[in-house]
């Protein structure tokens, strides 16, 4: 399988994601949860992310590795009304702590930017917790992203969608 990019020195790799790594995906967002302090919200399976990523292709998956997978970064697309294009979405970015500050952030997202150009995206966009104050200052700083104070995000969950289904 073909790297989308190496770092300078070799020592990661990121590539496209494969069914074969759903045990690893699944484990990365159990880290993720930990990290976010909800542990408990996770209700993926590795048969939900076969099903979902590899079979409906409803997300893609990049893997970093270096000797084994060292981030996970799942991504949809979307699309923008006002640019009439698609944009990528990035649902998470997770590096083990081991790893971190050793430029394999920025390494994943040179390869975002690249799947985003390819497919011709008009932008990227991702939350951030507003108390994870490392992450703000990369995206903002490193990246040049600009945080969108004037949007607020709304979500319904599984029992709110079957509420609004069955609304009228």
């Amino acid at each position: 399988m073909s790297a989308l990019a190496t770092s300078s020195d070799k020592q990661f790799v990121i590539r496209r994601g494969t069914r074969e790594d759903c045990p690893a995906i699944l484990d990365f967002i159990k880290q993720l949860a930990e990290y976010e302090k909800e542990p408990d919200a996770v209700k993926a399976t590795i048969e939900t992310l076969e099903e979902n990523v590899f079979n409906k292709n409803y997300a893609e998956v990049l893997i970093a590795e270096q000797h084994q997978q060292s981030s996970v970064t799942p991504y949809f697309y979307s699309f923008s009304t006002w640019t009439s294009k698609p944009s990528l979405y990035l649902e998470d970015l997770y590096v083990i702590p081991t790893l971190r500050n050793q430029g394999l952030g920025k390494l994943l997202f040179k390869a975002l930017g690249q799947v985003a150009q390819q497919k011709d995206c008009a932008r990227m966009d991702w939350s951030v917790l507003t108390w994870n104050a490392p992450s703000i200052a990369f995206y903002t700083k490193v990246l040049g992203a600009k945080p969108m104070d004037e949007w607020k995000g709304m979500r319904l969950e599984e029992q709110g969608i079957q509420n609004l289904a069955n609304l009228f």
